[in-house]
């Protein structure tokens, strides 16, 4: 959505400002599983975004909107200096992430975002759980295994091997019961559960 609102802006002829954090395919790029990567303003701990945006209109830039993406990592007072974007400077700020963690806490970043945005969508992407309901959680993997506890921040992906860090959307029951897809194949195929020939 994120890269779309700057594809549709950007050709009309508007300049925008794109603000993201610790995105998949590395630092100072936005990008979406289809493969669509841009360049974006890493927004590092202690980056003042609203001073950022002042330097680039003092230095004669033009901004005329901002995109934030992966607003959950940004610091409570990052959401402030945006809201003091949209309040002082007259833009819009588009920030688009996640509300919750792996272990459903809210991030810092999407609390203060709640607390101070002019309007809050739900964007309404087919994530479905493995089951086939709709999917409202993110489950943390390590090693194939779900994980409720380690630091809220670890960047990690849907596409990385079992070995590593991953992610999977799930819906609250099977978050609950901590049953991503592997855990229910792995089930599906125990012993236990199939059917026994006589002998």
């Amino acid at each position: 959505m994120a890269l779309q609102i700057e594809h549709n802006r950007s050709a009309r002829g508007l300049k925008g400002l794109i603000f993201t954090r610790d995105d998949r395919a590395g630092e100072g790029k936005l990008s979406s599983r289809l493969g669509l990567v841009t360049d974006a303003v890493e927004a590092e701990p202690g980056l003042d975004l609203y001073a950022y945006v002042v330097g680039r209109l003092s230095r004669g830039g033009r901004v005329d909107y901002v995109i934030v993406d992966e607003a959950q990592f940004l610091a409570s007072e990052q959401i402030d200096q945006l809201a003091r974007v949209v309040d002082d400077l007259d833009l819009d700020v588009f920030a688009f992430g996640i509300t919750t963690d792996f272990r459903t806490r809210l991030f810092p970043g999407s609390q203060r975002l709640i607390e101070l945005a002019d309007r809050i969508e739900a964007l309404q992407v087919e994530a479905m759980c493995w089951c086939g309901e709709r999917a409202t959680h993110n489950a943390r993997t390590v090693g194939g295994e779900m994980v409720v506890e380690g630091e809220q921040v670890v960047v990690g992906d849907v596409q990385r091997s079992a070995e590593e860090v991953g992610y999977e959307v799930l819906c609250r029951r099977h978050h609950r019961r901590r049953m991503t897809s592997a855990a229910a194949h792995a089930a599906a195929l125990s012993p236990d559960v199939l059917p026994v020939a006589p002998a």
